[in-house]
């Protein structure tokens, strides 16, 4: 079937001023990924999954603006010892980052890879992107996969003691960046992955993990500081058998970010947990679009989002939970609140659940309200202002989705950035 005229023309655009890096050993998912582009077209506001989130800005031919943003705040993650890989404006910088070896992980960047016919790298870029492409169109997505020129291959085959931290770096006002990361975490293998920083002034980015049997990958990412920049990121996770896959999301600022995570649990007896926390002021949007696939049986998957918006924020959930057949004794737990601290702010859900098998325990719900007023005159009455009581129980709000974070110095640390942005806007 063709494209809307609309929908061709806008991609024709943006692919005029894309040039596809050289290849290697990635070229037939590049060339398949942009196939896959032509045939679906970049997004638009009458696609089913974008109906809350304007697309424009993340699609269109013309480089966005985002002013620098300043701060005297410490860099998050600053005080802990991590192997430390730096982008800016979506280059890898060597001057900025640590030699790439860590013990119990081989890393590569994907320049480097593309130089390579045989890598393990291969047999993974673009495989999950693609698998993720049914039954939702994720064309953002398949268009890093096929332009994305940098990134890092990681490929944890033990216990590293410390964890990797992916640092970004916004340069340059007009920066359009792209990055694709791989990570395989091999059978009994554990790793932490860390993420943060505002990248650039137009984002977009996508990791594919593939979590062997008996594998463990934690992942922590804080996005923020510039407020101008625009984002969209996909993590596409597929879980083996007793696996794990832990990962939380912080977003304090931002005009425009959509943050996709599309989770196979593939193999019996895995875990998934996924969420996130988010503050929004004014101008800013925020956008969790989720979908997990139960495909196996007694597994688990959590999703906790909470959203704290004021001043005409707007926060947006979409999530789904879809049980196949014979994925027996699924648990799939659902949930997303918003805290609106204003009359102008909205927050927007649609969570979903598919389920094709007898024996599960699957649950979801959404619920938007203001700050307790019971609680607040509480605190009040007991000589805390309204400020410091409204943060409290801000803090208090949020901290369901804090806790899936099982490392108690990363959870002080995304606390301790909360409390400062509170304190600064409320």
């Amino acid at each position: 079937m063709a494209l809307p005229e609309v929908k061709q023309t806008a991609t024709e655009a943006r692919l005029a001023t894309l040039t596809m890096p050289e290849a290697g050993c990635t070229r037939a998912a590049r060339e398949d990924a942009l196939a896959r582009v032509l045939e679906m077209g970049l997004p638009g506001r009458r696609d089913e999954y974008w109906k809350y989130t304007r697309p424009d800005t993340l699609i269109s031919a013309e480089q966005p603006h985002a002013a620098l943003f300043h701060s005297d705040e410490p860099l998050l993650f600053g005080n802990l010892d991590r192997l430390k890989i730096v982008f800016i404006d979506g280059v890898f910088s060597a001057e900025d980052s640590d030699d790439l070896e860590l013990e119990g992980v081989n890393i590569d960047r994907i320049e480097d890879i593309c130089c390579k016919d045989i890598h393990w790298a291969k047999e993974l870029y673009g495989v999950l992107e693609s698998r993720g492409q049914s039954p939702v169109q994720r064309p953002l997505a398949a268009l890093n996969t096929a332009f994305a020129a940098d990134g890092v291959a990681i490929h944890v085959t033990g216990k590293p003691t410390k964890p990797i931290s992916l640092i970004y770096r916004h340069a340059s006002e007009t920066s359009d960046a792209m990055l694709h990361h791989i990570i395989r975490v091999e059978s009994g293998a554990e790793v932490t992955v860390l993420e943060n920083g505002p990248a650039a002034s137009r984002f977009n980015k996508c990791i594919e993990i593939d979590i062997a049997d008996g594998g463990t990958l934690h992942h922590v990412r804080a996005q923020g500081r510039d407020h101008e920049r625009r984002a969209a990121t996909h993590m596409f996770t597929r879980l083996g058998q007793e696996s794990v896959y832990k990962s939380f999301t912080l977003t304090v600022n931002g005009i425009l970010t959509r943050n996709e995570q599309v989770i196979e649990l593939t193999g019996d007896d895995a875990i998934a947990h996924v969420a996130g926390a988010c503050v929004g002021d004014g101008d800013f949007h925020h956008d969790d679009t989720v979908f997990v696939t139960h495909d196996a049986v007694n597994c688990e998957s959590r999703q906790v989002f909470k959203k704290v918006l004021r001043n005409g924020a707007t926060g947006v959930f979409q999530g789904k939970i879809l049980v196949k057949e014979g994925a027996q004794k699924t648990d799939g737990y659902q949930i997303s609140q918003s805290l609106l601290l204003d009359d102008d702010s909205q927050f927007l859900a649609k969570p979903e659940l598919e389920i094709y098998a007898d024996d599960v325990a699957c649950s979801h719900g959404s619920t938007s309200g203001a700050i307790d007023e019971t609680a607040l005159f509480y605190l009040r009455s007991r000589g805390v202002s309204v400020k410091d009581a409204t943060n409290m129980l801000t803090l208090a709000f949020l901290a369901e989705a804090v806790d899936e974070i099982e490392d108690e110095e990363l959870a002080e640390a995304i606390v301790n950035r909360l409390e400062g942005w509170l304190s600064r806007h409320i």
